[in-house]
């Protein structure tokens, strides 16, 4: 499932990254790589995604969540 579709509190796997190498790039860059653990904060309709990987706190917009496929993974 895509990034965006995990709800609040959750806590889900990074699957598999999906864009071009820019896209790819500028995901790895900031923590997000295949097999990373993640916890969604806050996840509000229309408004960026923001998440706990790393022990740091990241905004991504929607488009941005659409390239990052998720597993939902036990909290």
């Amino acid at each position: 499932m895509k990034l965006g579709e995990i709800g609040e509190n959750k806590s889900a796997v990074v699957a598999s990254l999906n864009g071009d190498s820019r896209f790819i790039g500028r995901i790895t860059s900031i923590g997000l790589t295949p097999g990373c653990k993640l916890t969604v904060v806050k996840n509000d309709k229309n408004r960026p995604i923001l998440v706990y990987s790393r022990d740091t706190m990241i905004a991504l917009n929607r488009k941005e969540c659409e390239g990052i496929e998720v597993t939902e993974a036990a909290k």
